[in-house]
């Protein structure tokens, strides 16, 4: 597939009866609730998962997202989303892409990204990564250099 980055992350969908709207495409809503998922099947797969965070009172935060929803999808058509993690400042920040194809076209028809901010559970301040964070996550970045 005619991913942006390399070795991506990938996760097959379909939208169901219950993600498509009155224009009968698939709900921009849908999108998000899929690259949540995403997120949190490849942290799992890179060895942190929701357990993990509260034993460590620590967290991966959406501090701002975005999304380019660049052609329709519709019921039934098979999806392969894809994600990265794409950029840290190695001490509490993080970003992830994200891009949806069509597998009949290889068309790109969404991109997404999240700025990501490490905060501890109990306060919800921010706080550097545990070094259970920096051992996962640093390792597995995709540099921006790395794009086509």
């Amino acid at each position: 597939m005619p991913w942006d980055y390399p070795q991506a992350y990938t996760l097959p969908l379909q939208p169901q009866e219950q993600d498509i709207d009155g224009l009968q495409h698939t709900n921009n809503a849908v999108y998000v609730r899929w690259c949540e998922a995403i997120g949190w099947s490849h942290s799992e797969a890179l060895g942190l998962g929701l357990a993990d965070y509260h034993r460590l009172d620590r967290a991966m935060a959406i501090r701002s997202a975005s999304y380019d929803y660049l052609q329709a999808t519709r019921l039934g058509e098979p999806l392969t989303l894809g994600t990265w993690l794409t950029a840290s400042d190695g001490k509490m920040t993080m970003e992830r892409r994200f891009q949806l194809i069509r597998n009949s076209d290889q068309a790109t028809v969404l991109r997404g990204r999240w700025e990501l901010i490490c905060v501890d559970i109990s306060a919800g301040r921010a706080r550097r990564f545990p070094p259970e964070f920096s051992a996962i996550y640093l390792p597995a970045m995709v540099g921006q250099a790395d794009a086509p």
